[in-house]
This record gives C-alpha cells, structure tokens and sequence, in this order.
C-alpha cells in the first residue's frame, strides 16, 4: 500500500485505500477462507480429536489464523465501504471530524498489516523462527555490537507481540556476547525474521578504544525455521558430536547458570547448536536437538533455492556473508539498507527495535 501522510487530503487517502484493497481482494478468497474454517472447525469436533495432542494443536492453529484472517479482511471490507458516508457526515458535524481521521488511521494500518501477510508464502514462513546473532570481526567492539543487535531483534519481537525466550548465550571476553539464540514464537515469525538474516555494519566511536578512535565492526544474523515434526529431518547419531559443559550466559544476564548446557556438532554440515537455558541436561540436548534440524533445514531450503536461480540463470545473494544493512553512529546518524537503499537518521530509535519500515521495505522488493 502507498504510504499515505496524514496531511493527504482525505479524498486521495480514501482513493488509496480503495485502489489497495482491490488489488488486495484479487488475491484473497474470503469465500475459501470461510470453507476453511468450516472444515477446520468440522475436523476439532469430531470424535477423538484430542487423542492425538500434536495433531490437534497443529488443527487449532490453523484454524485460529484462518478464522482472524477471514475476520480481518470482512471487517476491512466493511469499513472502508462505510468511509463515504462518514465523509458526508463529517462534512455537516465537525465533532465527527476526529472520529473519520481515526478510522482511516484504523483502515490504513490494518491494510497495510493485511498487504504484509501476503507475502509470507513460503512452506514455514507463518511459523516460529530460531534467531542466532554471532559477533563477526572487529573484536571487543564486535562482540559488544553483537549484543546490540541481539537487544534489537528481541525488543522488535517483543513489539510485534511476539513471545521471546533466549536459549543460549555465551560471553564475549571484555564486553557483549560471542553468540547468542533465541526463539520467536508468534505468527509469520520466520517470515518476518528471514528478512534480517546477513551481516550487519556498525560505524562508531569505540568507547573501548583509548584513544577514541572510529572503529567497523560486524555481527552476523542466522534465522531458521522451528520444526515440530521431527521427520522432516533425518539425522544420523554417528554424524552427531554432542559435548556437555557448565553455562555461564553473559554474566547471568542473559541466562541462569547451570551445569548441564549441551553443545552439539553435525559434522557432515558443520553445523553447531548449543542450549543452556533448560534445567536438566536431556531437557537441554532435546530442545538443541531441534535447532539442529530447524537449521539443517534452513540450509537444505537455501541450496534448494539457490539451485533454481542458477537454473534460471540468476544469482541469490542469501547467505550469511552478505551485508544488509550499516549503522553508522559517527560522524553523522544514518541506517541504511543495502538491499533496498531504505534509510532512517534515527539510528537509536532502530536500535530500539523499529525494524518495521525495514523489513516491510525487503519483502516487498524481494516480492516483485
């Protein structure tokens, strides 16, 4: 949807959001996504549908994301046939004036919400996301950036209503933090969070630099999808190094100390996942276990990719090793997206989690 101001005379916000939603109602089917729920809500009422926990779970999910979708573009649809006669009316009662901006404030926001879930289509992009920040070069000051980035991504979750929890991290030597993983749990989160994956820039003032010095410093954003169903997978123990050893999360900041944090090794991808926050050793070697396979599947689901750009004769830039974005703190402020060329010159107020304009920006392109 076209960003509006809202200074836009109401006729042109009006005509916009009109023109949004028609390209919007093309692609979506409300007729289908009410036999959907119809099904959905035929399969939670027979018999025994709870035996199988897992199952059911997975039905409910679905049938709570359908059910609000369908809900959300029925009540859109009605609002925005209903901004016509809320016009006539403000024009002859100007108390009315404040409640007619409210409600295109209200259209806008929830058909811009709307127009961004219609770019999760990938096979896992409506599920959770498993989110590693690693520091990358630059030392003390890249291990500091690294936590910087990890209290970015986590409060911008936490702004999208997403349920946060830390499974691992492990401290830098002087300052910040080596690596850390934590999961998103909440609708569309790997499809939001893929779009952060690669390396981002820092340009500052070290403030551990004696002699006050700007410094670069890297730290790199991993993402992978959560996976349930364990046979989407197949992992060999033999291919498996699994190590024990005593957590020490940042300080106890970040996680509390105990002695059965699990560290495991795929060798044949040299994948390696750790979990510490979990009290007992098993506890701590399951919940790793299934970030080895969210990440085996990551990678198996970019060399797919990649593979079909090659067969198209095209290049995918999606790994690890591509810079995104750079945050440049001196001599000016300035965030700016490489992939997009999106910039903001509140570069704290990114810092505190405002990624949407960002990542919205990303997924848009990356949808053309």
């Amino acid at each position: 949807m076209a960003v509006t101001s809202s200074d836009t005379p109401v006729p042109q916000r009006i005509e916009a959001i009109k023109s949004s939603f028609g390209l919007l109602r093309k692609g979506t089917d409300p007729e289908a996504l009410g036999a959907d729920v119809a099904r959905l809500e035929g399969q939670m009422q027979a018999p025994g549908f709870w035996d199988d926990s897992g199952a059911a779970a997975k039905v409910n999910t679905e049938y709570a994301r359908t059910t609000r979708r369908l809900k959300t573009f029925t009540e859109l649809e009605s609002d925005i046939e209903d901004l016509d006669g809320l016009v006539e009316l403000a024009s002859e009662d100007a108390e009315l004036e404040t409640e007619l901006y409210e409600q295109l404030t209200s259209v806008e926001e929830r058909l811009a919400a709307l127009e961004e879930e219609r770019l999760f289509s990938g096979p896992y992009d409506a599920g959770d996301a498993l989110v590693t920040v690693n520091a990358g070069a630059g030392g003390t000051d890249a291990q500091d950036w690294a936590e910087m980035v990890l209290r970015m991504m986590m409060r911008w979750a936490e702004s999208r209503g997403f349920k946060v929890e830390l499974l691992e991290a492990s401290d830098g030597e002087e300052a910040g933090i080596k690596s850390a993983t934590f999961r998103a749990e909440g609708e569309n989160a790997y499809g939001l969070f893929n779009a952060e994956q690669g390396v981002h820039r820092l340009v500052r003032i070290s403030p551990f630099d004696a002699q006050s010095r700007r410094q670069t410093a890297f730290a790199g954003v991993e993402v992978a999808p959560v996976i349930e169903d364990t046979g989407d997978v197949e992992i060999d123990s033999d291919d498996l190094q699994v190590d024990t050893y005593r957590a020490s999360g940042a300080g106890g900041q970040h996680v509390n100390k105990t002695d059965s944090a699990v560290r495991i090794t795929h060798r044949p991808t040299g994948i390696v996942v750790q979990c510490q926050n979990e009290r007992s050793q098993s506890a701590n070697k399951d919940t790793a276990m299934k970030m080895l396979r969210s990440k085996i599947l990551e990678r198996q689901e970019r060399e797919r990719q990649e593979e079909i750009a090659r067969e198209k004769g095209e290049t995918l830039d999606v790994n690890f090793g591509s810079q995104i974005r750079s945050y440049v703190l001196h001599p000016y402020t300035m965030v700016k997206d490489h992939r997009t060329d999106r910039e903001m010159g509140d570069a704290q107020r990114v810092l505190d989690g405002d990624l949407d304009g960002f990542v919205r920006a990303y997924l848009l392109k990356s949808s053309n």
